[in-house]
């Protein structure tokens, strides 16, 4: 920095004060000091709240963020407000108990809507790998947006209610692990979903509660049966329902007939030995005799020990129907040994020890299908018993108060059948309409789920097995 002629600094051109060696060596150029305290003094008051700015005043932050200006101005000026919705998707049971199925049922949105949706899914193969269930769950929220906005939301609303929806969606991992069907139950801050044993039809609901139809066959069935499947090598254990059968493990199932039955030779005799395969059982020995035992008599005592090993460790406390699954003469001795009361009389006859599971399945429910038939059958049949007498009726304005009443003792209901209207449990006031009308819900649906709340047994039938022409009939308890 130069001096003039008269001896004062001439400071550096082309730099702001105090940029110059003045800053480098820490000197702090001229400030009215006075003026710095008063607002720091104002600064002060005004972040302790002891003084508020006046109103034509506008401050900016410190540390406002000038790109997201339009952000924050769309905010401001929206009339939503996104609600705080439930992130994680709850899972519901697959043994689905009835207290879970009213709980469903009977919930109602007091704001929005509830959103049912079912779709078919797959366990494994192609559709698992190019993630096919992913794609149609995407397709069908989707729509359900768009409905959802013809029903009066906002984009932004139906984005908000179904996004927890489409987080499940894309997660790879949830679609690894899939049964034959998908339920879905969303509504504002509420999400659960079920893992179906069954496929299931695409379906959509939107209303003010849950479309619980799809779900009745995890309650009504009683479809529940044992199939063992017995070979010389091998004893196995299923349990098998409507929907799937799995095998059951048998703590000490002797494996195979050798297991059972050794030879050995003393002192130049012959001996047999029986005993169980579980430890610290022992053994008995039997001389020969006149020479080996034959084939049939091997089996019979291998049978002993599969049968008394059933007994104890599985069906003594069981009267659940059993199927044999073995070669043709081997059923017989089978059954004469057995001590349990509740085996079927037809069998599957033929060698299932290296087949598959589902194929045993698939031939075992056939077979055991018109046993679980007659129950509904029993019902149709004192359904038209009693048709001369009051007790039934298919009229819908008598079966829809009598299943919300606990009058009705059986239900019969048409599958995927639709009836819209009202009833007004309050007022008995039933109200029925062609078509949807604002306020109505699936009237089917709704009946079927008090039925069940109040302890009536539910059928879902086709429209040609209903006991009259009527979507829905019933059998009174009174």
């Amino acid at each position: 920095m130069g001096k003039d002629r008269e001896g004062k600094f001439i400071p550096l051109k082309g730099k702001p004060s105090g940029s110059g060696r003045e800053a480098r060596l820490g000197l702090r150029p001229t400030i009215d000091e006075e003026g710095l305290k008063r607002d720091e003094e104002m600064t002060a008051r005004y972040t302790s709240g002891e003084d508020e700015l006046a109103p034509n005043v506008h401050m900016r932050h410190p540390n406002r963020n000038t790109a997201k200006g339009e952000e924050e101005e769309y905010a401001s000026q929206s009339n939503y407000k996104k609600q705080q919705v439930a992130g994680q998707a709850e899972p519901l049971p697959g043994n689905l108990t009835r207290e879970d199925f009213t709980t469903i049922a009977a919930y109602h949105a007091t704001t929005g809507y509830c959103i049912t949706l079912y779709m078919p899914t797959h366990r494994s193969g192609v559709a698992v790998n190019e993630q096919q269930d992913a794609i149609l769950l995407k397709k069908l929220l989707q729509q359900t947006q768009q409905q959802l906005v013809q029903k009066g939301l906002s984009a932004d609303e139906a984005e908000a209610v179904l996004q927890p929806a489409f987080n499940l969606q894309q997660d790879s991992s949830f679609w690894r692990g899939q049964e034959h069907g998908l339920g879905l139950f969303i509504a504002d801050g509420y999400f659960k979903y079920i893992q179906l044993p069954m496929s299931v039809a695409e379906q959509c609901y939107i209303n003010h509660s849950f479309h619980i139809g799809a779900l009745l066959p995890l309650l009504t069935n009683k479809e529940h049966f044992y199939v063992l499947a017995l070979s010389k090598h091998k004893a196995t254990l299923y349990e098998a329902d409507a929907f799937g059968m799995w095998e059951v493990p048998v703590n000490g199932m002797p494996n195979g007939m050798d297991d059972v039955v050794h030879f050995e030779e003393k002192d130049g005799k012959d001996f047999f030995r029986t005993g169980g395969a579980g430890p610290g059982q022992g053994a008995n020995y039997h001389g020969m005799g006149a020479g080996r035992p034959d084939d049939k008599e091997n089996i019979s005592m291998y049978f002993d020990e599969v049968d008394e090993t059933l007994w104890k460790e599985v069906l003594s406390t069981k009267n659940t129907p059993l199927l044999l699954a073995a070669v043709d003469y081997m059923i017989p001795i089978f059954k004469k040994r057995s001590k349990y009361k509740h085996m079927m009389d037809d069998a599957l006859i033929g060698n299932y020890e290296h087949g598959r599971i589902t194929d045993l399945y698939e031939k075992a429910k056939e077979k055991m299908q018109p046993y679980f038939e007659q129950h509904c059958r029993q019902a149709l049949e004192r359904y038209a018993n009693n048709s001369a007498n009051g007790r039934t009726s298919s009229v819908l304005a008598d079966v829809i108060p009598a299943s919300y009443y606990a009058r009705a003792d059986v239900l019969f209901i048409q599958k995927d059948a639709q009836l819209w209207g009202a009833f007004d449990e309050q007022r008995n006031d039933l109200q029925l309409h062609d078509t949807e009308q604002p306020g109505d819900e699936c009237l089917v649906n709704a009946t079927a789920a008090k039925a069940v709340e109040t302890g009536a047994e539910v059928f879902m039938l086709d429209k040609h097995q209903m006991p009259a022409d009527s979507p829905m009939a019933a059998i009174m308890r009174y």
